[in-house]
């Protein structure tokens, strides 16, 4: 008697393990992954990753044969959720996305409204690009890469634009402007 409840407690235990909830990755973004899209997700294929949302292709570009040179990914509600840049190979995958919800965030729970301070607590800055009027930071062993509007920065940096600007120029409460991810 005492063995068929210790099998029972066991195979309850095993059944329990195996029915743990899935880890829900809809808005998570990893190096691999954004979401529902992998780096090897084909842009002939987006309607089908994204059936239950709206894929909007730019019309112009593809009645001219050269594919959609941006396509945005919008929920069913009409939110704006990735937009999404083709690379022109034979078999087009997706070589940017722009981030566009507030939802998709890292495993560190980096997302568009983080701040330069949340940026250097969870990542080892690789280079900062100063361009005409945002300055982009790309991440160590990563593919994400953000941008932050010179409007972000002091008075004294935003109006040169080969200034080489370092981590410690940029305030800390500095908001992101843009959330990318770059796949070769």
């Amino acid at each position: 008697m005492k063995s068929i409840k210790t099998i029972i407690i066991l195979f309850s235990l095993i059944m329990i393990a195996q029915c743990q909830k899935e880890e829900d990755n809809t808005f998570k973004i990893t190096t691999d992954h954004v979401g529902k899209l992998n780096k090897s997700s084909l842009a002939r294929d987006l309607d089908l990753i994204y059936e239950n949302d709206s894929v909007v292709r730019d019309t112009i570009q593809s009645n001219f044969g050269n594919g959609s040179s941006k396509i945005k990914i919008y929920e069913k509600g009409g939110t704006l959720l990735l937009t999404l840049t083709p690379n022109t190979d034979s078999i087009p995958t997706i070589q940017n996305v722009l981030i566009n919800d507030k939802r998709f965030k890292t495993d560190t729970g980096i997302n568009i409204e983080s701040t330069f301070k949340d940026i250097q607590e969870k990542y080892e800055i690789k280079k900062i690009i100063t361009s005409i009027n945002n300055v982009i930071i790309l991440l160590k062993d990563s593919d994400l890469y953000l941008t932050i509007a010179k409007e972000e920065l002091p008075e004294n940096l935003r109006y040169k634009a080969n200034t080489n600007i370092e981590a410690v120029q940029i305030p800390d409460a500095a908001k992101i402007k843009y959330m990318m991810v770059g796949w070769d």
